[in-house]
C-alpha cells in the first residue's frame, strides 16, 4: 500500500515532467558536443584494454575531467577513475556510471577506426576489441560531464561520475569491477543516494530506449567441473575410464534440469558450457577433462535448485561411469534489479528526451551486468539504447567479432544520463 501511495504521488509531477521540455541552452549544449563524443568513441574503439589493464583509457579519462575542474579520484578498484561536480546548490548525490574495459575478441569489421590491438587473455595472445559497447558508455559520460559542468547553475546537488574498469570480470586471481568499486567506497564521501547507467544495444534502433521495472539482468554464476577418469590407450577404451565420455553425459544431464526441473514460467534460466579442456593425443584416452561454463538465473530460488542440481548430478554421473567429478562456482553478478519507484519517477525523463512513442517497455534478459553491485547498496536504474541503425536488417551480437554500433545512437544517450541527474536532483 505504502508504494502504491508512493507512485500515485509521483503521477503529477511524472506528468509535469513528461510534458515539459528540455532547457534550450542545455540542448544546445547537448548537440554542440556530439563530433566530440564520436570522436571519443572513435579513439577509445581503437585503443582497447582488457579488465584491469585499462591504465590508458584511465589516463585519458582523468585528463578530460580534470580539465573540466572536477575534483578527480584515479585508482579506484585499480583503475577506475571518478569525478565530483558540485551544482550551485546543495542537494543530494547522484551517480552516474560507465563501465570502460574490452573483450578479448579480435575485430573482423573494416570500421575505419578498427581495432588491431592484441594482447595475452588467459596465457593466449588475442586481439582485443570493444564488443560489448562499452567505447560508446565511456564517451557518452564524458560528455555527459562536460555538459553538466557547463551548467552547474542548473544542478540542486551533486554529480558523481563513475567510469568503472572490469565490468567483464577481473582476472582469475584478481579482484576488480563493480564489486570492488563498492568494497572501496565508490558509493561514499559523498554518500550516493541513487545511481543511474545504460547500456547500448546493437539490436535496438537508434533514438530507441528500452526499460524493465523490478529483475531486468540476470545472476551469473561461472562454474569449473572436473572429471576424474582412468587413462589408457584408445584402441581398449574398457581398461581406462574416459572423462571426455563422462563430460558429454553431464553436459547432457545439465540441460534436462533447465528442460525437466526449473520452473520456467516463473523466470528464464541458462545453464551453458561454453569450455572444454582434455587430451592430448588422437590415440590416448586422457586421464581428466575440465568444463567451464556459466548458469543465469533471475529469481533465487531456481538459482539455489539448479546449482544445487548441478552439483549432484556431475557427481552422480561420472560415478555411474567409473570417475569422479566436482563442481567449483563462482558467483560473478547478482540480479540487475531496478528499483521501481525510481524506475516510475525517472520514467517521464526517458520519454522527455526520446519521445513517449521511442520508450519501451522490455522483459528480463538472461545477460549479466555488475553495475546489480551498485544496486545492491542504492536505488538504481539501469536502461537500454538504441545502437542499431535504423532499417539494419543484420544486427550483430554482443561479444562477437562483427559486432558493430552506429555512432547517431550517442547523442540521446548524453541526452536522457544528462536530464536523468538534474530531474532527479532537482524534484527531490
Amino acid at each position: 500500500m505504502k508504494k502504491l501511495i508512493v507512485l500515485l504521488l509521483l503521477l503529477p509531477f511524472s506528468f509535469y515532467l513528461a510534458k515539459a521540455q528540455m532547457d534550450s541552452k542545455l540542448l544546445k549544449d547537448i548537440e554542440g558536443i556530439e563530433s566530440q563524443v564520436i570522436d571519443w568513441r572513435h579513439y577509445f574503439h581503437q585503443n582497447p584494454e582488457l579488465s584491469n589493464r585499462e591504465f590508458n583509457t584511465a589516463k585519458k579519462i582523468e585528463a578530460h575531467l580534470r580539465s573540466l575542474g572536477m575534483e578527480v579520484r584515479t585508482g579506484v578498484a585499480k583503475t577506475g577513475v571518478v569525478g565530483i561536480l558540485k551544482g550551485k546548490n546543495p542537494g543530494k548525490v547522484v551517480a552516474l556510471r560507465a563501465d570502460i574495459d574490452g573483450l578479448p575478441v579480435t575485430e573482423r569489421n573494416d570500421l575505419p577506426f578498427k581495432s588491431t590491438k592484441t594482447d595475452i587473455f588467459l596465457g593466449t595472445e588475442t586481439g582485443v576489441m570493444h564488443a560489448c559497447g562499452h567505447d560508446t558508455h565511456i564517451a557518452i559520460l564524458m560528455g555527459v560531464a562536460e555538459v553538466l559542468s557547463k551548467n552547474k547553475d542548473k544542478i540542486n546537488g551533486t554529480v558523481k561520475f563513475i567510469f568503472q574498469p572490469a565490468e567483464e570480470g577481473p582476472p582469475p586471481g584478481e579482484e576488480g569491477g563493480a564489486k570492488l568499486m563498492v568494497k572501496e567506497g565508490v558509493l561514499k564521501n559523498p554518500d550516493v543516494d541513487a545511481i543511474f547507467g545504460l547500456h547500448i544495444n546493437s539490436g535496438t534502433p537508434v533514438g530507441t530506449i528500452k526499460y524493465k521495472p523490478g529483475g531486468t539482468m540476470a545472476a551469473v554464476e561461472r562454474f569449473v567441473v572436473t572429471v576424474k577418469g582412468k587413462q589408457t590407450h584408445g584402441s581398449a577404451p574398457w581398461t581406462g575410464v574416459d572423462p571426455i565420455l563422462i563430460s558429454a553425459k553431464i553436459i547432457d544431464g545439465f540441460q534436462t534440469i533447465i528442460s525437466r526441473e526449473s520452473p520456467l514460467v516463473e523466470e528464464a534460466a541458462v545453464i551453458t558450457v561454453g569450455k572444454i579442456t582434455s587430451g592430448v593425443r588422437f590415440n590416448i584416452i586422457p586421464e581428466s577433462a575440465e568444463m567451464i561454463g556459466t548458469v543465469r538465473t533471475l529469481d533465487p530460488k531456481m538459482r539455489e535448485l539448479i546449482i544445487r542440481r548441478m552439483t549432484e548430478m556431475a557427481s552422480d554421473i561420472a560415478k555411474a561411469y567409473g570417475g569422479e567429478a566436482t563442481i567449483d562456482w563462482q558467483n560473478n553478478t547478482v540480479v540487475t534489479y531496478n528499483d521501481p519507484e525510481l524506475t516510475a519517477q525517472m520514467l517521464p525523463t526517458l520519454q522527455k528526451t526520446a519521445g513517449e512513442e521511442n520508450v519501451q517497455l522490455m522483459k528480463a534478459t538472461t545477460g549479466g551486468e555488475d553495475f546489480s553491485y551498485f544496486q545492491e547498496k542504492v536505488p538504481g536504474f539501469y536502461f537500454f539504447l538504441g545502437g542499431m541503425t535504423p532499417g539494419n536488417t543484420e544486427a550483430y551480437p554482443h561479444h562477437t567479432p562483427d559486432f558493430k554500433i552506429d555512432d547517431a545512437g550517442m547523442l540521446l544517450g548524453v541526452k536522457t544520463m544528462t536530464q536523468i541527474a538534474l530531474d532527479y536532483l532537482n524534484t527531490q
